[in-house]
């Protein structure tokens, strides 16, 4: 993956000023999880190295990990050729699912 110079403002939320993140494993590639950000959040998450998200629901913001303990430790971030959503590699501890799944996508349709 080619790194270049980026800029936050380069990145196109939605008009609530948010953008969507899937959340990967690093090593096995498994879909973990979406969550979305806003331009905090992913400030945050740049700082921290652990992914910060908005709630939606609860209008604030929420470092995954900090109140169950399975944290998401940053490997790399990557956005999309539209630049309106995000690819978080991550290093995964413990269940990314607050039902104690493994991952979100844990339903099959087909």
């Amino acid at each position: 993956m080619k790194k270049i110079k980026f800029n936050l403002k380069s990145l196109k939320f939605d008009r609530k000023g948010l953008i969507p993140a899937i959340i990967q494993d690093y090593k096995t590639g498994a879909v973990l999880m979406l969550a979305y950000m806003n331009k905090e959040s992913l400030r945050q998450t740049l700082s921290l190295g652990k992914t910060c998200f908005w709630s939606r629901s609860r209008k604030e913001y929420w470092v995954k990990g900090k109140t169950s303990g399975n944290f998401q430790f940053v490997k790399s971030i990557a956005y999309d050729c539209d630049m309106d959503a995000l690819l978080i590699k991550v290093r995964q501890v413990g269940v990314a699912c607050h039902t104690g799944n493994k991952s979100c996508f844990f339903r099959k349709i087909l």
